[in-house]
């Protein structure tokens, strides 16, 4: 009894090492995106936050890794990479009141598996010289003849555009949606190229007078120096679907199946949906906050109103496969 006792004194008089407090991500969007976001947090809760920029194959990597994956989410933009990730079986659900409260229904997956953080709109870039008010209207107009050689955009097989095609799909079917991808393909004023900053380069170099890509570009652009002038050069402008709205897609997060630091990567999911990182999204990223009531910036919010698009944006990720295919099949890129 005394030797046991003595045993436990010892025991308890040594300092033991404290377990590291941290996070691991596997993340699509730039490093410098979300720096902010990590330090704030970081600053606020003393977890680290280890962010591993994973360009592509990220699918591949947390199946080949299994149980053994140290990251805790990934971050991604796309509802069709976020969903490329849960298809793979690498993703577990996660509850969360604060989530559920945070997001809207529409903007995480219905089997919890996936939640958005961030949106942005699909929308033109229009030359002011070039362009009057008005002129552009909806998705469906831009291949009408009236844009004969006037429009530049990115590669047709990019995410962003195949979640496009896939919202003309969704409201027009696979058929109507090869003609517009044929009427947009013979109104472009060159090869689909670059990203899309670049289509605002070229309409300020005169090249074409729209361009197709997503709202915060033009607010990085105005932020550098060396692109400024371009970005001030166009008008943004938010086309709808005769029959909808806007074209939304998300940036968004999911917790992996290994997840070695599951509470701590729940914290960090739940913190990244309320107001202090909706804030930080809003004014560093020029991105739109999902969370109701928490305001666009300044910026964004001089480009005017818009009404989003309803489409469900888990049934625009089922057509991801029939968007590809119609791509390929006019040969958009050639």
């Amino acid at each position: 009894m005394i030797r046991h006792s003595l045993l436990a004194l010892a025991l308890t008089s040594v300092a033991l090492p404290a377990l590291a407090q941290e996070i691991n991500i596997y993340s699509h969007r730039q490093p410098e995106l979300i720096q902010p976001l990590v330090d704030a947090f970081t600053a606020e809760t003393g977890i680290k936050v280890n962010v591993a920029f994973v360009d592509k194959g990220m699918a591949e990597r947390l199946v080949a890794e299994g149980d053994r994956s140290p990251a805790d989410l990934v971050l991604t933009v796309d509802i069709a990479r976020l969903k490329q990730i849960v298809d793979a079986g690498v993703t577990q659900p996660v509850q969360s009141d604060v989530l559920e409260a945070n997001i809207p229904e529409t903007l995480r997956d219905a089997n919890d598996h996936w939640f958005g953080l961030t949106a942005r709109a699909r929308i033109v870039y229009a030359a002011k010289d070039r362009v009057q008010p008005g002129e552009v209207t909806t998705y469906e107009d831009l291949a009408s003849e009236k844009w004969r050689g006037r429009i530049c955009i990115r590669s047709g097989l990019n995410d962003y555009n195949v979640a496009l095609v896939s919202a003309v799909i969704a409201h027009h079917g696979e058929e109507a949606a090869k003609t517009w991808l044929e009427g947009v393909k013979a109104n472009l004023a060159r090869k689909p190229e670059g990203g899309d900053r670049d289509q605002v380069m070229a309409i300020a170099a005169g090249q074409c007078d729209i361009g197709i890509g997503n709202t915060y570009y033009i607010g990085q652009m105005l932020a550098n120096p060396e692109q400024q002038a371009a970005a001030e050069a166009v008008n943004v402008v938010f086309p709808t679907f005769e029959n909808g709205g806007a074209h939304l897609n998300i940036s968004g997060i999911a917790m992996t199946k290994s997840a070695p630091n599951k509470d701590n990567a729940l914290r960090l999911m739940e913190w990244l949906s309320a107001d202090a990182a909706q804030k930080i999204y809003a004014e560093t990223n020029h991105e739109f906050p999902v969370k109701p009531g928490v305001e666009a910036s300044p910026l964004v919010t001089s480009w005017g109103e818009f009404t989003p698009d309803t489409k469900s944006l888990t049934e625009l990720s089922d057509l991801r496969d029939e968007a590809l295919k119609l791509i390929e099949e006019v040969n958009f890129d050639g």
